[in-house]
């Protein structure tokens, strides 16, 4: 049962160890690291739904894991966006408006915490993330890709769809949030 326990704590850790891989392999100039960069990057989001998956199936959800899986999602997400920026493979606005509205949402839910308010993570938040995820799996994937699909593209234009849910929800948890400011000011 002690693994049952931590399991869900060891993926989250896992999917920081993968951060500084991912940054070597991107760097590599071999045709296969756009192939190893995006497995391994589809791989730690593999891990963040199966570590909420595996917390809440065996009951097991830890402080720990509470507090550092955020983290590891939002420090996965923004490297390799910035990644993507510094090589061009990505547009520096879409980039800087995902990063800003998790700064943002971050932000604001430890200030509800604080004031013991819970903002749960709405549906559309959810498939946000996910069209993100897919945008960035495709745009590391970029030339390792088949000639016939065009990773690139497809994955601009999710990146793009992405910012649009960014800037939905972003909003949606601003609006939340600003009620319970102004109700803890009196």
């Amino acid at each position: 049962m002690s693994w049952k326990r931590n399991l869900p704590n060891y993926l989250t850790y896992f999917r920081i160890a993968v951060i500084p891989a991912l940054m070597l392999v991107f760097y590599m100039r071999d045709d296969w690291s756009y192939v190893l960069a995006s497995s391994l990057f589809a791989l730690a989001c593999i891990t963040d739904w199966l570590d909420g998956y595996a917390a809440r199936l065996w009951n097991v959800q830890s402080a720990v894991g509470r507090f550092l899986d955020p983290i590891a999602d939002k420090l996965l997400v923004a490297t390799a966006l910035i990644l993507l920026v510094s090589e061009e493979r990505a547009h520096v606005l879409p980039a800087v408006a995902i990063m800003c509205r998790e700064i943002l949402v971050s932000g604001l839910r430890e200030f509800l915490a604080e004031i013991r308010v819970s903002v749960p993570v709405s549906n559309l938040a959810k498939w946000k993330t996910g069209v993100q995820m897919v945008a960035i799996y495709l745009l590391l994937l970029g030339a390792g890709a088949p000639v016939w699909f065009a990773a690139a593209i497809i994955g601009q234009g999710m990146l793009w769809l992405a910012v649009a849910l960014t800037l939905v929800t972003g909003y949606a948890y601003v609006k939340t949030g600003w009620k319970h400011m102004n109700h803890s000011d009196t």
